[in-house]
This record gives structure tokens, C-alpha cells and sequence, in this order.
């Protein structure tokens, strides 16, 4: 009986060790894309690094579908878990991973040692079902063997747009009135509020209010469209007598009888509605247009519209039951039911290991009641958009891994952090409404927002932020990348500013501005007029941060953003915080020697504006060398609170000699905290009359007094 018994226990005793050694082998993963170009190459990325002889040694190799070698050029990069293959003929391939390629392999396994891939001389349409859930199937085995894996959001939320650009002026001032704060020039950008000189129309929760303004003295309700239900206005255009209206829609997806209403699918949607407003105080419906997924951006140029939004199937579904895979679109021209994207203008795009969709659509709006709209899938999710008259960009985060460093300096674990990705650029050619990919690339670190891009003589340029601020033994770095038409890259600045991240880029020109920002504000100046070979030339620190940085004229720069202090802490250690919103005036005649010369401090810690984080909420007035913007005013109190005085706006005359505060219209409250009904959301003008746009009030004055005139409630 004794032996019986210490034969179980030690019976247990190795099952336990062999469960603890089984919980310990991590499973390496490749991520890699199934389409490639040939002219761009082909990489594979490793969840875990690789012994640099690797290739050499044969344990890596590639071979045709029939088994036979291909002799290319592999190349292992410097991380060691990246390995590309520059160039490579158009074909269908197989790369084999053996284990011993992988460093520390006594505790590790390959999730998936072999890896299909097509290289093509462009990308090609899908054929049918099977292509398509090929691909996803490809995502989902990579999300089993790796849960780190990034690709797969079951979101399908809007995408935060922040943008401004090169040869861009800001807000082109329409003649006599506002226009919106656009990226660059002859691109207009979606916005809240949109005037034509006459009447102002402006989006208050789910409805569109149109004020006639033609009196400031006496402000009148036009109309008013009521939306559907479920409908979340967001964004407005105005196209000669063309009212677009641009939002959310969540509900039933009435798939032309496929399924019963009880259990049809509920999807988010972009929704496109277009209105007559010949007549302003009559709007006529003319038309709705949807794609499944939420908004990404909108642009309209040379009178089309362009959009963009991003879809995620529900591809962990499809193996245990039949899910429609393919984004569905809707046009009230062709009945009330959705239809699918047909296979034929779906493609994936190359380099991309996205479980989503980004969708660009685009309509004509001289006639936008019969106008065919041309809508593209394109499998691989974007995060950015920047667009100029000819092209489109779009971006994606590629996830990397990070090995964690144990006491003794060598790689403990794999740990993935959202911060630690680099950037997939996707370029698009824009000819009327077809939209046509062109090329990619991906750089390393990631992008603050779409004010970070900017195309300028045929050269693509954007600065980004790799890793992350905190970690001390690895710190945070930021570059700026110069790529030609081809996306191919011709010249870099890297390794700026370590320890630091970017809050605010502007391109002028040959001139690229940056400021990052941890304890103090760096404020580069980068030439970039030899793309290949950009050189920073002055750098400039001081207290604060700019969020946003607009042109004055070309040797001039305005930073809006916040103030900031150092404030001892209980542990002894000095920390930063953020004090009140600040306004610098940067002179960068003299690059190599940037000067601030002139600050404004307005209120104190708390003091906002959605300027901080919404370029289209500037107001500008360039004759008379105005500058607005919405502001909720706090001030620090004695001990650690802080106190909300107000809510309005501001307005600055700001010219090559200072910063002068021109009208205060923010006005006193006893309340806690801004009251999102009341809060200035835009400022605009029209003739001699400035308009500040709550969500359910509008108040006019005079533009050289600004004593008010009138004011509306809705």
C-alpha cells in the first residue's frame, strides 16, 4: 500500500510540474499579410525574436505552393522580429519557420509554422464568399495563437478627427463670411456649423436648425429638420443650393426579405442626407445614402464628397453560424432594404492585417437626388485621413510586441501595449468618384492626428512618436519620414526628442514645425526642402504645450494648447500639471533661433476649449487680424480645488507685434460646471457681425463694439 501511495503522490507531482511547464511554453506567432505587391516586397512580423543566422542556417526558407525553393533575398531587422524580403516576383508562396529559428526555444512553440502569401503587381477585387472568409479565417488563427494581437476590435465607433497642413492659409474666408478652419486649401472639412452669408445652419442634438441671420438684430428661426429616429447628426456640408447632413444611425438592417424583422441584424451606420435649400426657410428631402460602420472623415472638393467609414464584422461568429461578412450600404433611391458590397469592390489591401473594413464612398453633388455614388471596401482598418485634391491617405496602427527585460537584462516575456505601434500608410488617387489604391508603407511609431501628414511637391512627409513617455528604460522617441509619390521613404530625422511625445505638428511649405512635450515644450524646426535629407534647424524650450499650431503669414506661428507648472509632490519628486489654456506667438524668421515672442495665460488649471482638441473651433478674421475661440473659464482656488466662473468665448487681434485681447464674451455662472446646452461650440461671422453657436442658443454682435445684438434660443 506504501509503494501504491508514493506512486500517486509522485504520479501527481510530475502531472503538477507538467501542467506548470505546460503553462509556461509561450506560442510564437507570425502576423503577416496575404496580399503583397511586388514592387513594395513582403514582410512577416514575429511575436517573439529570431536567431540572427536564422536564415542562413536554413531554419527560415520560402517555396512555392508546389513545394519547390524560391531563392529571394531575406532579410532579419534589426529587432529581430521582422523579417522582409524586398523584392519578390509575383506569384503564390509559402514561408516555413522551423522552431529552432526562434531564440529561447526550449520554451516556446510555434502557434503556425508556415505562412501563405500572393504577391501581385496590384490589388485585385475578390472574386466570392470563399476569398474573402479565407482571409478572415487567416485573422482568426492568428487571434487564437496570440491574444496580444491588436487586429480585432469589436467596436465601429467614430474615428477622432484632428487636423492643418502646408500650403494650407487655415480658414479661407468665404468672401464675406466664415468658412471652416480646413486642412488644406480648396478641401473643405465637415463641421457643426456652416453659413453662406444669409442664413447659419448648425446641428443641435438630433435635429438641424436653420437661423436666418440676414437681420443680426433680429435672429429668426428659418426651420428645422427633424431627423430620423436613431440618428446622430454630426457633421454638415454646403454645396451651392445642397445641404448635406452627416451622422450616426443605429437600428434595424432590413436585408430585401432575408431575414424576419424580429431577428434582423442591428447595425451602426454612416448616414448620408441631402436637402434642397433653394428655399432655406423650406428645405426639401431629396435623398439618403448610407454605409455601414461609423465615420471616420468627410471631405468635399471640386463638388464631391468624399467619406470614409470604418466597419468591423462579426467574424468570430462565422465558423458556428451564417453571418453576412460583407458591408452592407443603403440608397433611398433603390427601396427601403440594404444590399451588400459586391465582391467585385472589395479588395485587401497589401502589408494589412486588419479584421476590418474601411468603406470610402463617393457622389457627385451637382445632382446629388439621381447621382450614382461610388462606394469601395477595402479590408484593412484606417485610423487617420488626410486628403488634398488629387490623393487620399489613410492610416492604420501595425501593433508591435515588447519583450519584457527581466533583473538580469534578458527577455522574460512577451507584453503588448496599445501605445507601441508603428504606422501603415495607405495612399489613395482621387479622379472624380472613382478612388483607386496606389501604394503603402509603414513607418515606425505612431501618429497624433492628421495634422502630423502633409503632401507637398509630390513628397509625402509625417512626424510620429515610437514607444512610450513612462518607460524609463526604453524611452519614448519621435521622427519625422520624407516618402516620394511611390510611398517608398527618401530621407528621415529620427530619434527627437527622447523621453517625449508629440502634441502638436504643422507643415508650412519646406518647413515642418513640431512640439513635444513631458516637463517642458520643444518646439522644432525641421527643414524639409531636400527631401532626402531633412535636418532639424532650431529647437526652441519653454514652459507649456501647444495642442495646435496655425500659420501667421510664413515666419510666424500661434500655439494654442495649456500652461503648465512644476509642483512638488508628498514623495518629494517635482510633478508637472497642466495650469490655463495658453496662447504663444512663435517668430520663426530666423529658424535656427526660434523665439516665443509673446504669451497669453487664460484663467487658470481646469480653463478649456474645444479648441485643445478641434482645429475647426478657431475663428479667424484675417483682415481684421482676429482670432476666437470657445472657452470654459475655471480658476484654482486656495488648497488643491479648482472654481468654473463661466462659459463663452475669446477674441485676440494678433498680428507680427503681440497677442491683444479684443472682446471677452464669456459670461458669469453660478453653476458647478459648463452646461453643455449653453457652451459655445463655433464662432462665425458674417459682414460686420460675430455669431457664437451654442447647442440651443445663437447670439449676435456687432464685430468692431462686440455689444451683443440679439440672441435666439432654441
Amino acid at each position: 500500500m506504501k509503494k501504491k501511495r508514493l506512486w500517486l503522490i509522485a504520479a501527481a507531482i510530475i502531472a503538477a510540474i507538467g501542467i506548470g511547464f505546460a503553462l509556461m511554453i509561450d506560442k510564437v506567432s507570425i502576423s503577416a499579410s496575404s496580399i503583397a505587391l511586388a514592387e513594395q516586397g513582403w514582410r512577416a512580423n514575429f511575436s517573439s525574436e529570431l536567431h540572427s543566422d536564422a536564415i542562413d542556417k536554413g531554419n527560415i526558407y520560402l517555396t512555392d505552393t508546389e513545394d519547390e525553393p524560391v531563392d529571394v533575398e531575406m532579410t532579419l531587422l534589426d529587432n529581430g522580429k521582422t523579417l522582409e524580403i524586398p523584392e519578390i516576383p509575383t506569384g503564390d508562396y509559402i514561408l516555413h519557420v522551423e522552431k529552432s529559428a526562434i531564440k529561447r526555444n526550449f520554451l516556446k512553440s510555434l502557434a503556425n509554422s508556415e505562412v501563405t502569401f500572393s504577391v501581385q503587381e496590384e490589388i485585385t477585387a475578390l472574386s466570392n464568399e470563399e476569398e474573402l472568409k479565407s482571409y478572415f479565417r487567416q485573422l482568426l488563427e492568428l487571434q487564437k495563437s496570440n491574444e496580444r494581437y491588436g487586429a480585432f476590435d469589436e467596436g465601429g465607433g467614430e474615428t477622432a478627427e484632428e487636423s492643418a497642413s502646408s500650403d494650407s492659409a487655415g480658414t479661407e474666408d468665404g468672401g464675406d463670411h466664415s468658412s471652416t478652419n480646413n486642412q488644406v486649401e480648396g478641401v473643405d472639412e465637415a463641421d457643426l456649423v456652416k453659413t453662406d452669408g444669409s442664413y447659419i445652419y448648425s446641428i443641435s442634438d438630433s435635429r438641424v436648425l436653420i437661423t436666418d441671420a440676414q437681420n443680426p438684430d433680429d435672429l429668426t428661426s428659418a426651420a428645422e429638420l427633424l431627423l430620423e429616429p436613431e440618428m446622430y447628426a454630426r457633421q454638415l456640408f454646403l454645396s451651392g443650393n445642397t445641404l448635406v447632413v452627416m451622422g450616426s444611425q443605429y437600428g434595424i438592417a432590413p436585408m430585401e426579405g432575408k431575414v424576419e424583422q424580429e431577428i434582423a441584424p442591428h447595425i451602426s451606420m454612416t448616414s448620408v442626407f441631402f436637402y434642397d435649400i433653394s428655399d432655406p426657410t423650406s428645405p426639401q428631402f431629396l435623398r439618403k445614402l448610407g454605409t455601414e460602420g461609423g465615420l471616420n472623415g468627410a471631405r468635399l472638393t471640386d463638388g464631391i464628397l468624399y467619406y470614409v467609414s470604418n466597419v468591423y464584422p462579426d467574424i468570430w461568429r462565422m465558423e458556428e453560424e451564417d453571418v453576412e461578412l460583407r458591408p452592407r450600404i443603403f440608397d433611398s433611391n433603390k427601396g427601403k432594404g440594404f444590399s451588400t458590397l459586391p465582391y467585385d469592390r472589395i479588395s485587401i489591401l497589401p502589408g494589412t492585417m486588419e479584421g476590418s473594413y474601411s468603406i470610402v464612398s463617393a457622389i457627385d453633388l451637382n445632382d446629388p437626388e439621381k447621382n450614382e455614388m461610388e462606394t469601395r471596401g477595402f479590408l484593412g482598418g484606417s485610423e487617420q485621413l488626410y486628403m488634398t485634391k488629387e490623393s487620399l491617405y489613410l492610416t492604420a496602427p501595425a501593433y508591435v510586441s515588447m519583450e519584457e527585460q527581466d533583473k538580469d537584462g534578458e527577455a522574460a516575456m512577451d507584453i503588448w501595449i496599445p501605445q507601441l505601434a508603428n504606422t501603415e500608410i495607405f495612399k489613395f488617387a482621387l479622379d472624380g468618384t472613382e478612388v483607386s489604391f496606389l501604394a503603402s508603407s509603414e513607418v515606425k511609431g505612431s501618429l497624433l492626428n492628421q495634422f502630423s501628414m502633409d503632401e507637398y511637391n509630390g513628397y509625402f512627409r509625417i512626424v510620429t512618436t515610437e514607444g512610450v513617455a513612462w518607460d524609463e528604460a526604453s524611452p519614448s522617441k519621435n521622427h519625422l519620414y520624407v516618402l516620394d509619390g511611390g510611398m517608398q521613404q527618401v530621407g528621415a530625422v529620427e530619434d527627437l526628442a527622447k523621453g517625449e511625445r508629440i502634441y502638436s505638428a504643422r507643415f508650412m511649405g519646406d518647413k515642418a514645425y513640431m512640439v513635444t512635450f513631458k516637463e517642458t515644450d520643444p518646439l522644432f524646426v525641421i527643414d524639409v526642402a531636400e527631401p532626402s535629407a531633412p535636418r532639424v534647424l532650431g529647437e526652441l524650450k519653454i514652459p507649456g504645450f501647444s495642442n495646435y499650431l496655425h500659420p501667421l503669414g510664413e515666419d510666424l506661428l500661434i500655439g494654442f494648447g495649456s500652461d503648465t507648472k512644476l509642483v512638488a509632490s508628498k514623495e518629494g519628486e517635482a510633478r508637472v500639471v497642466t495650469g490655463g489654456m495658453k496662447i504663444s506667438l512663435f517668430d520663426v524668421s530666423d529658424f535656427e533661433n526660434p523665439i516665443e515672442k509673446d504669451t497669453e495665460i487664460i484663467g487658470g488649471q481646469g480653463t478649456n476649449s474645444a479648441l485643445q482638441y478641434d482645429h475647426k473651433a478657431l475663428f479667424t478674421h484675417q483682415e481684421k487680424n482676429l482670432f476666437g475661440f470657445p472657452v470654459s473659464l475655471y480658476q484654482e482656488t486656495n488648497g488643491e480645488y479648482i472654481e468654473f466662473e463661466g462659459e463663452g468665448a475669446m477674441v485676440y487681434t494678433i498680428t507680427p507685434e503681440g497677442i491683444d485681447q479684443t472682446a471677452n464674451l464669456i459670461r458669469e455662472s453660478s453653476a458647478q460646471y459648463e452646461d453643455w446646452n449653453t457652451s459655445v461650440q463655433r464662432l462665425i461671422y458674417i459682414g460686420e457681425t460675430l455669431f457664437t453657436i451654442a447647442n440651443s442658443e445663437i447670439r449676435s454682435y456687432d464685430l468692431n463694439t462686440f455689444e451683443i445684438r440679439d440672441s435666439i434660443e432654441y
